[in-house]
């Protein structure tokens, strides 16, 4: 095995061999059928504070993961050893633990029709780029990111670092059904993170950038300028009194507003009843303003794949058209419990795209006129069987249709059954976060708490 940790340790075709073995004996030991995944990854992190190296760290990992079935009682089990010995008592482990479960209608594979059937020419969505970045390297591109956030202003007295993280994996998944299919991705950040003020009145301000490509992500002079801009923006902030306003999340906080409702509209919290939106297909979930896609072979996207974790084929789809909820997130589990069909999202979305409106924040601050901008949430005041939504907040009063001085230590409360359908206006302002993208979002009206 090469021992260069620029490299992987593994070749696809010995990861394919793995998976065979562990098919083949989980058969021969009276495994009615079999799944499995087999990845490795490595990558290193180097963080620069203060103009010096603070952490430098490298991962190599791996591991797979199986699961068995007897009829329709289920086992799983799990090791980071890839020796035979070592896949031989993973698979003994999970038919031990099938045997002693309870069968549950539901467990088995994916249907074999829905299995991805393409040829690796389809696997082609440019997901894998190597950034030959070394140690030194990337901390000098630390401390020029940080050094740019410095050179803002004097006022930005201390950081919390910046960072270059690198990483990439690889993967191979199979069933006893004849899927066998991976590939390899990869993904690259630089962030930012630095303090302005002194004393009682300190503020903290980041930003980052994600990509597949490291040629694509944003220069890291960028990225510390605008941090520190963020910072210095959060001086002199003061409290609101008690109120009711309109309130723009902005489009990071938005894309955690989308978070909230991929979780109720996934199918475990539906087939446990745990979600505020139960029975909801075909009904208004959100305003008339909001449309999602979910567009997973988008090339280079982070949240791109032309399978889910099953091996059941993903495709594109319209989620939300005009604000009716056109589909459920379900694997084949959650949903056989549903009594429905799944939709290639086992494991979870696949770049869940908000359709953007053609609104600056700066415009959308103008047409509400007075009301709240959002760029912080703290807290996980969310309850998802009821939808009550509680969470501490940070951001800035809109007064006059102008962006106005900055407001902290307030919660912003409503429910998301509400919030959603009240969405009265989208954004143009789109931002990538993981697998999804949106704008800044304005819901007409929630309760403010301050002082």
């Amino acid at each position: 095995m090469p021992k260069n940790r620029n490299a992987f340790s593994y070749r696809r075709s010995e990861l394919r061999e793995i998976a065979q073995d562990i098919l083949d004996y989980a058969r021969k030991r009276g495994a009615s059928a079999c799944e499995t995944d087999i990845s490795e990854g490595f990558g290193q992190t180097v963080t620069v504070r203060q103009g010096k190296v603070e952490t430098l760290e490298y991962n190599r990992d791996k591991g797979l993961g199986v699961t068995v079935y007897v009829g329709q009682q289920r086992g799983h089990a799990s090791s980071s050893d890839f020796s035979r010995a070592a896949l031989r008592a993973t698979v003994d482990a999970a038919l031990s633990i099938a045997r002693f479960t309870a069968a549950d209608p539901a467990a088995g594979l994916a249907d074999p029709e829905r299995l991805w059937q393409g040829k690796r020419k389809d696997l082609a969505l440019d997901l894998h780029h190597p950034w030959q970045v070394d140690a030194t390297q990337a901390a000098e591109i630390a401390k020029h990111c940080e050094n740019a956030a410095f050179a803002v202003s004097p006022q930005i007295a201390n950081s919390d670092g910046a960072s270059v993280y690198v990483q990439e994996s690889r993967f191979m998944a199979a069933n006893s059904l004849g899927f066998c299919a991976g590939f390899d991705t990869s993904r690259h950040s630089i962030s930012c993170s630095v303090i302005a003020g002194e004393g009682d009145d300190m503020q903290t301000g980041d930003w980052y950038s994600s990509t597949r490509d490291p040629r694509e992500l944003a220069d890291p002079a960028t990225i510390g300028d605008y941090a520190a801009r963020r910072a210095l923006a959060r001086l002199d902030s003061r409290r609101l009194s008690t109120c009711e306003l309109p309130v723009i999340f902005e489009a990071p906080q938005a894309c955690g507003l989308l978070g909230h409702f991929i979780q109720a509209a996934s199918g475990g919290a539906l087939y446990r009843r745990t979600s505020f939106l139960l029975d909801a297909l075909g009904q208004p979930v959100f305003s008339p303003e909001v449309s999602i896609d979910e567009l997973p072979h988008i090339p280079k996207a982070l949240g791109s794949t032309p399978f889910d974790d099953e091996g059941v084929a993903t495709r594109a789809r319209q989620l939300v058209s005009h604000g009716i909820l056109q589909g459920y997130f379900l694997g084949s589990y959650s949903a056989r419990k549903l009594g429905m069909e799944t939709t290639g999202n086992a494991g979870g979305c696949h770049n869940l795209i908000v359709r953007p409106g053609r609104h600056s924040l700066v415009e959308l601050a103008r047409e509400i006129g007075h009301g709240l901008l959002v760029t912080d949430l703290m807290g996980q005041g969310v309850n998802y069987v009821t939808g009550d939504y509680s969470r501490g907040a940070a951001g800035y009063l809109i007064e006059n249709g102008e962006i106005s001085h900055p407001v902290h230590e307030i919660t912003i409360a409503g429910n998301l059954r509400e919030m959603l359908r009240n969405i009265v206006l989208v954004g143009g302002d789109t931002v990538i976060r993981g697998g999804k993208q949106c704008p800044s979002l304005v819901v007409g009206k929630m309760t403010i708490a301050g002082q």
